[in-house]
Formats: structure tokens, sequence, C-alpha cells
């Protein structure tokens, strides 16, 4: 982290020259600043460049509070924590402020009190942007003392006054002042706690019990909600979603390319310990899509990216319990290794009713079906006529979850053009872990084109003519 500015008081910071802004200014400016000259403007979003940035960078620019409709697992809270990487990476606030008052213009009672006092001397300490963000996940016994604020029976006790604005505990929000809040699945708030926002987004304050405070807020309210709740069920009042300036809708990846890209982005492949190959990678993207599409899966409910990201760390993971109990030196996961996500991720995918009993299934048939696509599309024009003739004359070929590689590259023998297999699948490395992955995905491709026959038996898989 870069050194912290030198100002310590008052006099100092006007010395530096530093001007105050709000934080939509800090954005706004920030924002233009990286447009115009072409850095990333929300790193590590995959997938939005087209489609919800744009709507995100005008609301930004106009400085709109806003709010993300989206399903689960579409990167609504990942894409608004990376919001607060437009603000100034370092901003000054009054020392020890519970609200983060700017110098030049406290605004709660303490501040204001030792402003007063301390003239020019007014301790000054600095924040890093990536302390300016609060978010809050709206829970139904979410209550307004903790968005708001409350009087603090503490502070009764020591023996200040009811009257006393100085009792008052600030919630979530007054503590975000100058910074970023956000609200996750807001209509999960009861409508009483909403009202409570109306003032925060309209007239910028807040107001506790029966005090007589006004503190001018200045903050950047981001919420995000399902499209369902916010928009169906009449979960949110309406002055409420009057108030938001900008409603963006977020979306599940467009293309499998960009699947691909987000998989191998957010997997923990590395601390995992085993190599999932780029074939396999396409598998579980086509897979993820074909959950979507399903006739079978509630489209209202959606089916999270952490499916994908969860089923090829389950993959590596099942490759790396193989070399450990057969003891392969090197873990790389094969075709053998998918079925098993079926069963691990069944749980993520609410089904329609009249699904009931057949969700692995389902999710079973798709899975073949993303391995077909992929097949067809890597492999699809490949001479395979070498691998074919070893079956001409009634070989078989044992495969299965705890085969190890070299035992199972021993069952299936020398194959001419497998050096052309694996550059079709993007293999670059000749072991004998990533050449056994090449030759099953194979096997299983040619099965599902009805070239082979596959019988599975007590865990094993058995490809023959």
């Amino acid at each position: 982290m870069p050194a912290i500015p030198e100002p310590r008081t008052l006099r100092e910071l006007r010395a530096s020259g530093h001007v105050h802004r709000t934080v939509k200014a800090e954005i706004r400016e920030n924002l233009l600043t990286r447009l115009r000259s072409g850095q990333p403007r929300f790193p590590g979003i995959v997938g939005f460049d087209d489609t919800v940035l744009p709507q995100l960078e005008r609301a930004l620019l106009a400085g709109h509070d806003l709010v993300l409709l989206g399903e689960r697992g579409q990167g609504k809270t990942r894409l608004i924590r990376t919001v607060t990487g437009l603000l100034d990476e370092w901003t000054p606030v009054v020392e020890g402020c519970e609200i983060n008052d700017h110098p030049y213009a406290p605004s709660c009672v303490r501040c204001r009190r030792l402003a007063g006092s301390a003239g020019e001397e007014l301790p000054v300490s600095w924040r890093h942007r990536d302390e300016r963000y609060g978010e809050k996940l709206a829970t139904p016994d979410t209550s307004v003392g903790d968005l708001i604020g409350d009087v603090d029976p503490i502070k009764i006790a020591e023996g200040r006054t009811l009257g006393d604005p100085e009792t008052v505990h600030y919630g979530l929000v007054p503590r975000s002042n100058r910074g970023v809040f956000s609200v996750n699945e807001l209509p999960d708030l009861a409508e009483r706690i909403q009202v409570s926002l109306l003032n925060v987004l309209e007239e910028r304050d807040i107001q506790v019990r029966g005090y007589s405070l006004r503190l001018p807020l200045d903050i950047l309210l981001i919420a995000s909600a399902n499209p369902e709740d916010y928009t169906n069920r009449g979960r949110i009042i309406t002055p409420l979603k009057d108030r938001f300036g900008a409603e963006i809708r977020t979306h599940y990846p467009l293309a499998v390319e960009t699947e691909l890209e987000l998989i191998r982005q957010e997997a923990a492949l590395d601390h995992v310990g085993a190599d999932l190959p780029d074939h396999l990678v396409e598998v579980i993207a086509r897979f993820t899509r074909l959950v979507r599409e399903s006739t079978a899966v509630d489209s209202r409910s959606g089916v999270s990216a952490r499916f994908s990201i969860a089923a090829a760390e389950t993959a590596a993971a099942s490759a790396l319990r193989r070399a450990a109990l057969t003891g392969e030196e090197h873990a790389v996961a094969r075709v053998a290794d998918l079925p098993g996500i079926v069963h691990t991720l069944r749980g993520k995918v609410e089904f329609e009713v009249s699904e009931e009993g057949r969700e692995t299934e389902v999710l079973a048939h798709l899975l073949r079906r993303a391995v077909a696509e992929t097949f067809r599309g890597t492999l699809g024009g490949a001479d395979l006529s070498a691998l074919l003739n070893r079956f001409s004359e009634g070989a078989q070929v044992e495969s299965g979850p705890l085969v190890p590689a070299a035992e199972l590259l021993r069952r299936i023998g020398p194959v001419d053009g497998l050096a052309r297999i694996m550059s079709r699948l993007g293999i670059g490395d000749e072991s004998p872990g990533h050449a056994a992955a090449a030759l099953e995905f194979t096997l299983e491709g040619l099965y599902l084109l009805r070239r082979l026959s596959k019988d599975e038996v007590d865990g094993a898989t058995v490809y023959r003519t």
C-alpha cells in the first residue's frame, strides 16, 4: 500500500492544496480519467463489457444511486465492490470521527465542537479507499438501528442525557459516510425498514428517534436484488424504487468463451493442485449453459456462476484423489472425473416440481450432451481411424476414476496420431497424465457419437466395439 499522505492538521491540509470533492464527484472524475486513458475500470469483471458496464458507467457519471437486478451468481456483489476502485486512493477525515467527516466540513456534533476549539490545528487522519466501503446483507431481522442508528444505553449510563446527540450510536449507513454503501438482497428488508432509507436517498440525511439531528451524508448507495422479488412480488415500496436513479440488469455469460474465461479466473485450481485440461473446462462451461437452458430447471432461480466454478474444482479434486491413492506423481483430470460433479452440484440447482426424483438423471444427461458438443467442436473432423482400429477385433479398454494414467495408456496401447489429437485439444504437455486425458476424452466422444460401445459396471467403464 502506498505511503499515507503527510498532512496531519487542518492547516497542513489547506497548505497542501487539497480540494474537497463529494464521493460521486470523485468517482465521476476518476472514471472519466480511466475512460480517456483506456485503463481497466472494473478489474476482474467478465462478460459485461458491452452490456452491463456501459449502463453502470452512465449511472456513475450521472451521480445516481442504483440497483443491480439479476439472478443469483451473476457477479452483482463482485461488481459493486469494484466501484470502490474509482474512489481517490486516500481521503482526509477528522481524526477519531465515527462518520468520517471531512476536515473542511465537519457535520457531527463532536467534530464541530472539536473544530471550534482546535481551529487550524484540527487533527487529520487518512482513510484508504478500501476502508470506504460498507455492506449489509438484508435479512428480515435487520433493524433501523442496524442501518441508521439508535440511542446507546452505555453512553446514557455514563451520565449523558437523552437529549444529547452524542448518545447516538451510528448504524452502518452513516459509518459509511464519504464512501460506498451496498445493501445486498434489498427486497428482504421489511417495508418499515425500507422507509428508513428514503431520506438517505433523497435528502441525504438521517434521523434517529426523536433527536433534532441532521447529518448531511455524502454517500453512494448501491443495492442488489433478484428481479422477481424487485419487480413482481411488490416487496419493494414504491417510494424507495422511485429514489434510485438507475436500474441495471445483469446476466449470466452470453458466450461459451466468456464462461471459460470466468471458470479459469475464479476456480481455485492452483490451490487444489491438479491440472484441468482446457477441453474439460469447455465441457464444464457447456454443461453449465445446458443446465441454465434446460426446461427441467427453474429459470427464475437461475444457475449461479458458482456452479461451474465448483464443478471445475471438484473435477480437479477427483484427479488429486486418484493420484494420492494410486501413487501418480502429477494429477491430471480426465473424463472419468466428471460424473462425480453431478452428485456434488445437485443441490445448487432448483428443478421444476415435475422433475422431482429425476434430478440426477437430468444432470447426467446434460453432462453427456456437453461432452458430445465439446468433442464435435474439437475432434469432430479429426482422423481417429488409428484409435478405432484397436477395437476392430473385439478389443476392449477398461477405465475409471481410480485407473492411473500410465495403466490406462498401457491398456489402450500405442496410438498413431496421438500428438495430433493432443494438439487439437490444446494440450502441449506430453506427460502420461495429459495423454491419458486426451485419449479417454476421445473414447468418450466416440461412444457418444455411437462409434464405440460402453458398459459401466461397479464404477468401471469399459469401451468396446
